[in-house]
């Protein structure tokens, strides 16, 4: 673990490679596990303001979820999550033709409708952000779901901070990124 500014940041990060591989996958994280994805409290507000944007890209059963549960949820740890289908998928979960899970608030953003690709949490994982009282330890989340992620990451030698560079600079900015940088270089070098 090292220190960047009021964040401990997991070696993790920079020493194990990652590029998610949806053609293997077929975007289980969003299907998978037993919670829906970790929604900060300013995004509880954005979820609420852009759902009728969005609807429109959702299937029914995700439309059913959140206009019974909510645009998000308390989940069983006590923070917000986005609400899941009969316990399983994210509601704001899509499928493509050939079965893959793609996030929906996505697409809306891809084509326009929104301004806000989805929450941070989807858009930084593997990495994992956990709020402390001082801190915000920064740490790489592990699920066997994503080996074929961490093999084609070996292949394309491409370390998990690089692969989420876009989502660390969105959570951290980018001057904690490029300190995150020197510091990859730094511990590579040893």
């Amino acid at each position: 673990m090292f220190q960047l500014g009021k964040t401990i940041v997991s070696e993790e990060i920079i020493e194990n490679d990652f590029v998610c591989n949806l053609t293997a996958c077929k975007g289980a994280c969003c299907v998978d596990g037993n919670a829906g994805a970790p929604v900060e409290d300013e995004e509880t507000e954005i979820l609420v303001d852009i759902y009728s944007k969005v609807k429109p890209f959702l299937r029914p059963e995700g439309i059913q979820a959140i206009e019974e549960q909510g645009a998000f949820v308390k989940g069983d740890d006590g923070d917000w999550e986005t609400p899941l289908v009969n316990g399983s998928e994210c509601a704001y979960v899509i499928f493509s033709k050939n079965g893959t899970a793609m996030c929906g608030i996505e697409e809306a953003y891809n084509q326009g409708a929104v301004d806000w690709k989805k929450p941070v949490s989807c858009h930084m994982y593997p990495v994992r952000v956990r709020e402390y009282t001082q801190l915000t330890a920064v740490n790489y989340h592990r699920w066997e779901i994503c080996d074929p992620a961490c093999s084609l990451g070996e292949e394309l030698k491409v370390p998990i901070y690089k692969f989420v560079k876009e989502a660390l600079i969105r959570k951290f900015g980018e001057k904690w990124y490029k300190e995150l940088e020197e510091v990859a270089q730094q511990h590579l070098k040893q």
